[in-house]
């Protein structure tokens, strides 16, 4: 049986449409966050620890310590100045523990108030608030600033915004200049920034930091908390529905809307929300705290100064926004109920590690020997033989005097019966120095076996407290 022929397919044209650049577009349009200026209980504390981070900052390098600063990490020369410690290389362990003292603490707060840090204390938050300030000092409040931005170029808009960058940029590079003053003596490196006598590596990281600062803190702002800061991105793995957050009480606020002072809310079937949208306008990041939780959010509290201020104006109660835990909200506990949930398995954990680490650290900073001593055997010869009949191991020891004032020292050898250390004494190390001595150990021929024999080496100050012991071993050839 025949089969029919298939029918011709009709085909449809399909009109050619160009892309255009606009069309692909590889991130969101950023649009400038212009905040609004605004007082409480939050915006003073945020300045409050602007304040004190930035005198600290600033002030340690120019504070002066006896013959030095306060705090100086000499690379060149391998010390870090701490106050009254010297600190050498072999001291890293202390490093180590600060920086796991400082997560711990940074998990713990978290834990327990959520992203503190990064809404007061942060570098990029207090830099960006520093920068933020001159802005509005220079070019006005919000409306003069946005009417600024869309204003066309004129010898005013010129004036302000080049007063503002050269502002920001007189700032940024004296903080790359403070950042540089603790790894070169800050009096040194100012003497050779007035007399352009400055290495090449002093000019790349002071400049390099005063325009990493200029370029964070005046540009980027909250693009470095919302998209470059691994933080944002893991924190909600150290929140817990007892943890307290910035949050907005939906039942309380909704519906919101516009209404006169003194008006009927029930009547109106509005919440305490006025829409007024100051908390948007005052927040750093410029989110909506309504919408929820969101992880743009630095717990900076500036969005319930702001809603306090406008319930007060309302006469309505303060609270609508606030510092609350999700529990809290949804159960409508009070304070003291909230602050019964702090001391929780994790927040436990987290403190008694805490804890734990930083009386270690003080312990060992405590009871630290005031010098140090690294052993390293010759390695030109095992063992040879001396006149008067001695059997004699070569070893090189490095005394590393952890005080600033010269010091000698003794030494001595035990482990074998008859062996002797010969070393030129006396051994003197200049304050916060190191030396390397040579010390020969002779034991007399046949009076050990052949092998390797354990000796430890007992170096003790001559006019100072402290004795350190260190392990080697003696070698005798078949």
């Amino acid at each position: 049986m025949a089969v029919p022929p298939a029918a011709p397919r009709k085909v449809i044209p399909i009109k050619a449409v160009p892309i255009t650049p606009e069309d692909v577009s590889l991130y969101e349009a950023q649009k400038t966050i212009h905040t609004r200026s605004i007082g409480g209980f939050f915006s003073r504390w945020r300045w409050a620890l602007v304040w004190l981070t930035q005198l600290v900052f600033y002030g340690l390098p120019w504070m002066p310590w006896g013959e030095r600063q306060a705090v100086l990490f000499d690379l060149e020369a391998r010390r870090f100045y701490i106050f009254n410690l010297v600190l050498y290389p072999q001291d890293f362990i202390y490093l180590t523990a600060l920086l796991v003292i400082s997560a711990l603490s940074l998990f713990l707060f978290t834990a327990v108030a959520g992203r503190l840090w990064c809404g007061f204390a942060c570098p990029q938050t207090v830099y960006t608030e520093m920068f933020m300030w001159i802005e509005h000092r220079i070019e006005g409040d919000r409306s003069a600033r946005l009417r600024l931005d869309g204003s066309g170029w004129s010898a005013e808009k010129i004036g302000k915004r080049g007063l503002k960058h050269v502002v920001w940029l007189s700032v940024a590079l004296w903080t790359g200049f403070t950042f540089v003053g603790y790894f070169t003596p800050i009096r040194s490196l100012a003497t050779g920034v007035a007399t352009l006598g400055l290495g090449p590596w002093e000019w790349f990281w002071v400049l390099f930091y005063g325009f990493a600062t200029y370029g964070n803190a005046g540009f980027l702002r909250e693009q470095v908390c919302k998209y470059m800061c691994p933080y944002a991105r893991f924190q909600s793995a150290m929140f817990d529905r007892d943890t307290l957050i910035v949050t907005y009480d939906a039942k309380r606020g909704e519906s919101r809307g516009a209404r006169k002072k003194g008006a009927d809310t029930a009547a109106l079937g509005l919440g305490d929300c006025v829409d007024c949208t100051l908390c948007v306008q005052v927040c750093p990041t410029g989110i909506d705290i309504r919408d929820g939780l969101q992880y743009e959010c630095i717990g900076c509290g500036l969005c319930i100064d702001a809603c306090n201020m406008v319930m007060d104006k309302m006469q309505y109660p303060q609270g609508l926004i606030r510092l609350s835990t999700q529990n809290g909200v949804d159960a409508g506990w009070t304070a003291a109920q909230m602050r019964r949930r702090v001391f929780r398995p994790r927040v436990l954990i987290y403190g008694a590690i805490l804890t734990a680490l930083c009386i270690a650290l003080l312990t060992s900073l405590v009871v630290r020997k005031p010098f140090k001593v690294d052993v390293v055997r010759d390695r030109a010869g095992l063992a040879r033989i001396v006149a008067g009949g001695k059997l004699e191991n070569v070893y090189r020891l490095q005394i590393m005097n952890a005080t600033e004032k010269a010091q000698s020292y003794r030494i001595t050898v035990r482990g074998l019966d008859g062996l002797v250390a010969v070393y030129d004494a006396p051994v003197e190390v200049g304050a916060a120095q190191s030396r390397w001595v040579a010390v020969r150990l002779q034991l007399p021929y046949g009076s050990a076996a052949a092998g390797s024999h354990p000796v430890y080496f007992d170096i003790e100050g001559v006019a100072s407290p402290g004795k350190v012991a260190e392990k080697s071993a003696f070698i005798v050839p078949r």
